[in-house]
Order: structure tokens, then sequence, then C-alpha cells
């Protein structure tokens, strides 16, 4: 007669949990608010822009209107003034983002590009549109003839619009993977008795026994 031999039970191992959505609807809601809130804020940057960047001046001989200082490099600073704006206020919007939603993630960072690009495209119309002289036959007949007056306001660069959504997306990416909360470390909870596999796996089959 033969000994019946009892496998050794195997441990159970519990249900794995669900995947959670990748994209909630509070994430849409969140990334639609920075967009919406970034976005304003190109109103800012238009401001400071008329303010701060150099003048170039026009003068009218009564027929056509010139360039006061042809070796004014003044043209090129209202260029440089945007980009140094553009690029200070991408670094604040990203580090406010980020301290108001620290997890990130991707709805959040789209809503951060999308908004920081029409900040960029409101604050150079806004800009134009109150630089002084904006009409340059008009103000140069109210100049008068060889009377300097303001030009508008220009871009010679237009790669100056990109400025703020790659500084802010560029800046909000390093801070969440420097300082964004991590995600916990998976555990082993199953309930393992002994060893595992369990010795009799590759033990030798034993002789039967009369």
């Amino acid at each position: 007669m033969t000994e019946a031999v009892t496998p050794q039970q195997q441990p159970t191992v519990p249900p794995l949990p669900e995947p959670e959505a990748a994209v909630t609807p509070a994430d849409i809601r969140d990334a639609a608010a920075v967009t919406l809130a970034v976005g304003v804020s190109g109103v800012l940057l238009g401001l400071l822009w008329t303010w701060l960047a150099p003048r170039v001046q026009y003068v009218s001989n009564g027929e056509a209107v010139f360039l006061r200082n042809t070796e004014s490099e003044a043209r090129i600073g209202a260029d440089g003034t945007f980009f140094l704006l553009a690029l200070g206020l991408g670094l604040l919007t990203a580090v406010a983002v980020f301290l108001w939603r620290r997890r990130g993630g991707v709805p959040l960072v789209i809503g951060l590009a999308v908004g920081a690009c029409f900040a960029s495209l409101v604050g150079w119309r806004l800009g134009l549109w109150l630089s002084p002289g904006a009409d340059v036959p008009a103000a140069a007949a109210k100049a008068g003839k060889g009377v300097p007056f303001d030009a508008p306001l220009q871009l010679l660069a237009y790669g100056v619009l990109l400025v703020w959504p790659m500084a802010a997306v560029a800046a909000h990416l390093g801070l969440t993977a420097l300082w964004g909360p991590r995600d916990p470390a998976p555990e082993a909870d199953w309930p393992l008795e002994g060893a595992y596999p369990p010795p009799h796996v590759h033990a030798a089959p034993e002789p039967p026994q009369s």
C-alpha cells in the first residue's frame, strides 16, 4: 500500500486593487483654472513691457518718416525687455502653480502651457495697443516737420512669444521632479506561511512504500 500524499496548500494571493483613473474631473477643473489665471496675467506683461521697453524715435521731413538714430539699439531692446519679462513671469507662474497643486499631473502642465501661450499673445497685443504713436502718419503730422516723436512698440523676433510657456513648463516640471510628492513603495502583504516555494516542490520523489 502506498501512503497518500496530501499536497501542501499554496498561499492565496489577494486580488490586485483596481487602477485609479489617469485623469479625473478635478484634474480637468484645475487645469482650466490654471489656463484662465495664467492667461489673464498676460495683461501684466503688456503693462510692464509698455513701461520698461526703450523708446525708438522717428522724425518726419514733411514727406516721409525716418528713424532719428539709425544706430540706436532701442528696437532690439524692446525684444530683450519682452524676453526678460516673459522669462520672469514664466518662472513666477510655474512656482505659483506648483505651490497650489504640488501633485502636478499632465492636465495641469497642459493648462499651464496653454495659458502661458495665451498670456504672451495678450501681453504682446496689449503692448502694441498701449504704445504711443500707433498711427505713425498721424503722430508725424501732429509732431510736425523735423520734430522727433516716439515710435510704436514692435517685436522683431517673434520667437520671444514662446519664452513664457517654455520657461513655465520647464520650471514646473523641475519643481515637481525635485519636491513633488512621491508614490509610496508597494508593500508585500501576502499571507505567506513558511518558505516560498515550499520545500516539497523541488524535493526528490520518495520511493513507494509497500
